[in-house]
């Protein structure tokens, strides 16, 4: 049995950077995850409109509220690009999934003050991506 990392009772809301509308990709299974937990999940993806029935947001600017956590599923140099905008917005713990962190990555996240965890997200919540 899988353990959840999060405390679902005082992290109730992510964006999920790199949400997808392809429900193979990681970026699809983690916001059927956090939604199957009681997460308010907001999507992040400048070439959706909507993802897995929820409205998805262009940047992580566009987002309506501040985010407890962010999960992102982007390729380093992207993370990187995103950082300062992730930081404008606020979080309590940003989530670098497998495949998004770098050693420049983890640099400016950590340089910027981020609460960073590197692991993946979806098994955080107690679930299995491959159960998605």
């Amino acid at each position: 049995m899988l353990i959840p990392l999060v405390d679902n009772h005082h992290m109730k809301s992510v964006a999920v950077i790199g949400a997808s509308a392809d429900r193979s990709k990681f970026g699809n299974k983690a916001v059927r995850a956090y939604v199957q937990q009681g997460f308010t999940v907001w999507p992040v993806n400048p070439k959706e409109a909507t993802i897995e029935g929820l409205p998805a947001f262009a940047s992580i600017a566009d987002v309506p509220g501040r985010p407890n956590l962010v999960s992102v599923y982007l390729p380093p140099p992207v993370t990187l690009k995103v950082l300062p905008a992730i930081v404008a917005k606020g979080c309590d713990e940003l989530w670098l999934n497998p495949g998004t962190e770098s050693d420049a990555v983890l640099a400016e996240a950590e340089r910027l003050g981020l609460n960073v965890i590197q692991a993946c997200s979806i098994v955080s919540v107690g679930l299995s991506p491959e159960g998605l």
